[in-house]
């Protein structure tokens, strides 16, 4: 018997080894850039000038953090920003020159000047070590409250909905796996300190209405290959604002809206809001899981497999509805808009054709670009406290005074990663 397994793990290895050799090698570049590109918004809001505070009294303590506040800096475009609305991140980790500073010559259409200084990260300080016999102190209020998942664009509450998860009952341990469901691998640029990066220190500008990423780019630094330069079309550019309209009472079914947005491969759209101690969730997807981890960049054929599932609402699609209900007494309700556009891959020199050739690119570039709204249900698309659905009536509000902390946020803030500022907004700090 042991011999059969020994004989059955050789014959194994040797036939990966094959695979592998009749695939070919594929060797990482020598220099990597990655590019992503984000349009955010508030509906019914027109864009806000720079450095305007009055979200954060909105929200509650974190709004810059949720809502992507200024100074600018590098990874806002992953998450939903409004401020400002279009966010641009760069990574460059040239292997040659590793930690070295470089820079980026752009297109005129970008408005940003001739070039963009790519620097690396300063150093973090160390966070404070306990002192011997020095203990955490932690909560011991046991949550309360459910989670109730509802689903699926529609009026009407479909049958066998929602899916609940009881606080109360459960273990804590068993909450993450409550909330498990489809997510978005991380694909982006590992920071370290061999990484160059862009906004920085040097300049945090960013991209302007009308502003446009079409045209040549070309990467420039110390030992970085004098033929590292890509071509951005109109397919790969920045994506336009959502237009998503939200107009309803919470008590009803209320129906979105938006104009379709030129080269959105899909749409996803995710509602929460609290309904006394309940949490209430509800997605566009014809999937039952909470529907948390998609807020971000979409490999393409990711993007194309989830609409085939009706994970992802098809490009062509310009309304759905929040089920009648769901959100009747609630103290808040607020939906989330992604619309993921391309991404696109440049290399050099090209992949052979033969596919059992070494490839070994001498550099690589990632470009991505989507879109992404919020919008306050029940307010007729407006946030409260607004003007006409614009700038912020009278002075600006100040900071919320602290509130203790529900134990249905401190839960989903545990187990949701991205979810705390929204959470924030609609319970408290």
């Amino acid at each position: 018997m042991r011999h059969a397994i020994r004989t059955t793990l050789l014959a194994s290895t040797a036939l990966l080894a094959l695979a592998a050799h009749a695939q070919g090698t594929v060797k990482p570049p020598k220099v990597q850039l990655w590019m992503d590109v984000s349009t955010g918004g508030m509906a019914g809001m027109p864009e806000m000038p720079a450095g305007m505070g009055a979200l954060g009294g909105l929200f509650g303590g974190g709004a810059r953090s949720a809502l992507g506040g200024s100074p600018t800096t590098y990874g806002q475009a992953r998450g939903m920003t409004v401020m400002p609305p279009r966010v641009l991140d760069i990574a460059l980790l040239n292997t040659l020159r590793p930690g070295q500073e470089a820079q980026q010559q752009i297109p005129p259409g970008m408005r940003m000047g001739d070039a963009l200084p790519l620097v690396p990260p300063r150093p973090e300080a160390a966070p404070r070590e306990r002192e011997p016999g020095e203990v955490e102190e932690m909560p011991r209020e046991r949550p309360k409250g459910r989670v109730l998942v509802y689903w699926g664009c529609g009026a009407e509450v479909r049958r066998g909905q929602p899916r609940v998860i009881d606080l109360a009952r459960g273990n804590p341990a068993d909450y993450a796996g409550a909330f498990a469901g489809r997510y978005v691998p991380d694909r982006g640029a590992r920071v370290t300190p061999q990484h160059a990066l862009y906004p920085n220190e040097k300049n945090r500008v960013q991209l302007a209405a009308g502003s446009s990423l079409a045209g040549e780019h070309r990467i420039q630094g110390e030992a970085i290959p004098a033929a590292m330069r890509f071509t951005l079309g109109a397919a790969q550019d920045l994506m336009p604002a959502i237009a998503l309209q939200a107009r309803g009472r919470l008590q009803d079914s209320v129906p979105l809206q938006w104009a379709t947005v030129p080269n959105a491969r899909a749409y996803y759209l995710h509602a929460m809001g609290q309904v006394g101690d309940d949490l209430v969730l509800w997605s566009s997807a014809e999937t039952g899981d909470t529907g948390m981890g998609l807020f971000d960049y979409l490999p393409n054929a990711t993007i194309d497999r989830w609409v085939r599932d009706a994970v992802l609402l098809k490009p062509e699609t310009t309304s759905c509805a929040v089920p009648r209900g769901i959100y009747g007494g609630a103290q808040g309700a607020m939906v989330r808009m992604m619309a993921y556009g391309g991404e696109s891959n440049f290399a050099h020199p090209p992949r052979p054709a033969d596919p059992k050739a070494t490839w070994e690119p001498e550099w690589a570039v990632r470009v991505r670009v989507k879109a992404s709204t919020m919008a306050m249900l029940g307010e007729e698309g407006a946030m409260p406290g607004m003007a006409g659905g614009g700038m912020p009536a009278g002075t600006e509000p100040q900071p919320a005074p602290a509130a203790p902390v529900n134990p249905v946020q401190g839960v989903i803030e545990g187990v949701v990663p991205g979810a705390a500022g929204v959470l924030r907004g609609l319970f408290g700090r």
